[in-house]
Formats: structure tokens, C-alpha cells, sequence
């Protein structure tokens, strides 16, 4: 299959947004460091230290990578792709940490034939109709 694999980088587009909740004590140590110009903002400072966490744990996450053979960054699945896929008699295990994307002209019926399961450790981008028909092999 000739579908490639991209590195993501950190630009607004190419990220998500989450919610978190914090404990008001934590808040005001984050605003306090943002005053004294430790950081620009909120968000600059809860992204440093989430990247210092996972510079902390980054040889376990790179052992679990290899073991779980899952692939790094954007990986995206045309409607050539997964043809491909099914004239081979092949069947697909995506396993992606970042964005996987089956896209927009991909059919249900297709998806179903080709895709056995998806593990995204990120975000799956797929049509509302796509997702419904592969739910029971999302994991």
C-alpha cells in the first residue's frame, strides 16, 4: 500500500483541544508563573509540562511503540488505499498514535471489508457513517 506516514508538528491546525479541570491552588500557581513571565500563557505553560512528562516517560512510550508495532504521526487511508486492500484479500489492523484518516469517499461497505480493527491513540478522522458502521472494531 502506498499510503504514507507524515510527522505531525505542533501548529494549531495540526492539534486538538481538550478540557481540563485544575483546583483553584493549581490555577493560581499557573497564573502566578504566567505574571512573572515564566511563561506567555495558561496554555504555553500546561503544554510544557505536558511535554516534560512525556520527555520523562519517552524510552517506556518508544518500548510500547515497537511492541504494539503502532505507527507515528498522520496516516491517511484513500479510497484507492483500501481497493488495494480488498482486491489483495487482505484485511487491515490500523494502530496509529496521532491522526488516522479514512476518507471522505471511502463507503461503508468498504471500510467493513478492509478494515478488521483501529486503535488511534489521538484523533480518527472518518465519516459520521464510516465510524457507525466500524464501531465494534474501534478499540
Amino acid at each position: 500500500m502506498s499510503a504514507e506516514i507524515h510527522r505531525l508538528r505542533d501548529r494549531a491546525c495540526d492539534s486538538e483541544k481538550i478540557t481540563i479541570n485544575l483546583g483553584y491552588v493549581d490555577l493560581g500557581h499557573i497564573d502566578l508563573l504566567v505574571r512573572e513571565g515564566f511563561y506567555s500563557n495558561r496554555t504555553d505553560m500546561i503544554r510544557t509540562a505536558i511535554r516534560n512528562q512525556l520527555g520523562r516517560h519517552a524510552e517506556a512510550v518508544q518500548q510500547t511503540i515497537v511492541r504494539q508495532t503502532l505507527e507515528i504521526g498522520l496516516r491517511h487511508f484513500s479510497l484507492a488505499d483500501l481497493e488495494k486492500v480488498r482486491d489483495a484479500g487482505e484485511k487491515l489492523s490500523i494502530k496509529v498514535i496521532g491522526l488516522a484518516i479514512i476518507a471522505d469517499d471511502v463507503p461503508c461497505e468498504l471500510a467493513c471489508a478492509t478494515i478488521e480493527t483501529i486503535t488511534v491513540l489521538g484523533t480518527l478522522q472518518a465519516s459520521k457513517a464510516v465510524k457507525t458502521a466500524l464501531a465494534d472494531r474501534i478499540r
